[in-house]
């Protein structure tokens, strides 16, 4: 739970303000039963009334006292814990983001969104309630059972003798509950991952008709969290009650002593009223109590699991003396590239070695799994290769700043994303700061404007979450825009043109060409995508089988000649030469 007091240190002052309001609320509780002791054995006893109805109004003004006390603490407690959950969380998304993509899988999606909300949540509940009834417990139990022994040494005692019956309880609720409670949130996290990716393929579950097989498999983690869930719940049905039950022992323990003592003259009234308000309010701590190490658990367990994510090695960040970025007559070069994604799986990349020059085109073309798109994913140190270099003018990229190298790099991914928002918008991820004639400029080079102009709102149209909205074709333009707006000296287009037609696709090329001057990498499927550029790569199984021109590889490699056989026919065969 170091994390509550790692950030409260940032709100000391609010924090000092709600414990020390927290404890002066305390110390009134303490004072009032001891006050209606005297009004009974003093004011009640001996028909005072003046004495009754000013230690009444002492009473009512010290009772408002506490009251405003528990407001401002009430206050200061709430912006700190908010606080320390808004903090917690931009940390955590600021880590998340610093992790490598391997290590984000391995946690999974769902998972670190169930900590970012849930976990997150649990140890701002805690903080909350430390200021509230977290530090107040222990102070009224404490307090109630040395007030107690000051008004009678053996009525006390009973009360002294209850705390450590129910310490062992708590103990005992805090070994067998804390596992229960880690299961819990280790379900939630399936429950989501199950939710997250039938959402995601709900079109595909509904075209296949398979509404009913994900339905199962949903009710199998669902009800897996229920048990796990119950499981606990039994263990907190049974522990409340009896700590309710112990005190409430030593209450009617307390009655029957007391009464012997007033039978035989040897108590006051006031004073037997005054303990029991005392067991009362250690009843209520220790009750408190409980509910704390309850909380404590679950918070425990939300703590170890944003533990794991927070002690994740950072493998992807850049080094504390970054080289300085200079221009050499080598954009970019792979010397003896190995990759794998997992430590016991095969190389998907092997042996990978090219170089690309500024101001040219690097066509990659292969079967689908040939290792296209991580040679993307290690360009943009998404990964970082297992052994060998990957150079960008004529520098290690791991010995880069992070930030200002992939500054130069603007990318169309395979599987296009758009965000929630505008059209405009989204194309100003490339560059926020562009004007609208630029924006409209590297429109029309991606055959993006013409289609935009068509809406009502034209550039201002909203898009729906992922651009739902736009078709396949409409969404790789547009983000062909938005990378062209970021004015790369390096772009990707990783099949980036895979859902327009062969005319769009031609015109793209040709408005590229013509308007920019910029070193480009194009991943594509199709034969036509990639003939015109100055080499081509032909992967096969993560090996480069052949590099050359169009011509080179048709009179050099099998593989490509069988895809340009495949996708055009022999009798085109001069096709684009």
């Amino acid at each position: 739970m170091n994390y509550i007091f790692k950030y409260a240190k940032k709100y000391k002052k609010d924090f000092t303000i709600a414990i020390i309001f927290l404890v002066l609320e305390t110390l009134i509780d303490l004072i009032l039963p001891t006050m209606m002791s005297f009004i009974i054995d003093n004011g009640v006893k001996n028909n005072d009334l003046d004495y009754v109805l000013k230690f009444s109004f002492y009473m009512l003004i010290i009772t408002l006292l506490g009251a405003s006390f528990a407001v401002i603490r009430n206050i200061k407690s709430s912006i700190v814990s908010q606080s320390i959950g808004k903090d917690l969380r931009e940390d955590l998304y600021i880590k998340i983001n610093r992790l490598s993509a391997s290590k984000i899988s391995s946690l999974t999606e769902a998972s670190l969104i169930t900590r970012l909300t849930n976990d997150v949540n649990q140890i701002q509940n805690f903080a909350h309630g430390l200021m509230r009834v977290f530090v107040k417990a222990p102070l009224l139990g404490i307090g109630s059972v040395i007030m107690a022994l000051a008004l009678d040494r053996t009525i006390g005692l009973i009360s002294l003798l209850i705390v450590p019956i129910v310490m062992i309880a708590i103990i005992l609720n805090l070994k067998f509950s804390y596992p229960i409670f880690l299961k819990i949130q280790k379900s939630l996290d399936k429950v989501n991952s199950r939710l997250k990716e039938y959402l995601s393929g709900i079109r595909v579950v509904k075209a296949f008709n398979r509404y009913d097989y994900e339905r199962q498999r949903f009710e199998s983690v669902n009800d897996e969290l229920k048990n796990v869930s119950i499981s606990g719940m039994r263990r907190l049905a049974i522990f409340s009650p009896l700590v309710t039950l112990l005190v409430n022992l030593g209450i009617v323990i307390i009655l029957w002593v007391g009464s012997d003592l007033v039978v035989n003259a040897d108590f006051e009234v006031g004073k037997i009223v005054a303990v029991l308000n005392y067991m009362t309010q250690l009843l209520f701590s220790l009750v408190m109590s409980t509910r704390i190490i309850n909380m404590y658990i679950r918070s425990k367990a939300s703590s170890d699991r944003l533990d794991e994510v927070f002690n994740a090695e950072e493998t992807l960040k850049s080094p504390e003396k970054p080289l300085m970025i200079e221009k050499d007559e080598i954009l970019l070069e792979f010397k003896n590239v190995y990759f794998k994604y997992f430590e016991k799986t095969n190389y998907v990349l092997e042996d990978i070695n090219f170089k690309l020059k500024p101001n040219t085109t690097l066509a990659i073309i292969g079967t689908t799994g040939s290792g296209k798109s991580t040679i993307v994913n290690l360009v943009l140190r998404f990964f970082d290769p297992n052994s060998g270099e990957i150079k960008f003018y004529g520098k290690n990229i791991k010995d880069l700043d992070l930030k200002k190298y992939r500054e130069k790099i603007a990318v169309v991914p395979q599987k296009n994303l758009l965000f929630t928002g505008t059209i405009l918008d989204n194309l100003r991820w490339g560059n926020e700061n562009a004007s609208f004639d630029e924006i409209v400029s590297c429109s029309k080079i991606a055959m993006a404007d013409d289609f935009i102009k068509t809406f009502k709102d034209g550039y201002d149209t909203y898009l729906g979450q992922g651009g739902v909205n736009l078709s396949g074709g409409q969404k790789q333009r547009i983000s062909i825009a938005r990378a062209l707006l970021k004015n790369p000296e390096l772009l990707i287009l990783d099949d980036a043109t895979s859902s327009v037609d062969l005319i769009t696709e031609r015109k793209i090329k040709e408005r590229l060409k013509n308007s920019l001057s910029t070193t480009t990498i194009l991943i594509a499927q199709r034969i036509t995508s990639v003939m015109d550029a100055e080499n081509i790569i032909v992967l096969d199984d993560g090996k480069i089988e052949a590099i050359g021109t169009h011509d080179y590889l048709l009179d050099h490699s099998e593989i490509y000649k069988s895809i340009y056989i495949s996708q055009l026919g022999e009798e085109v065969s001069n096709f684009g030469a």
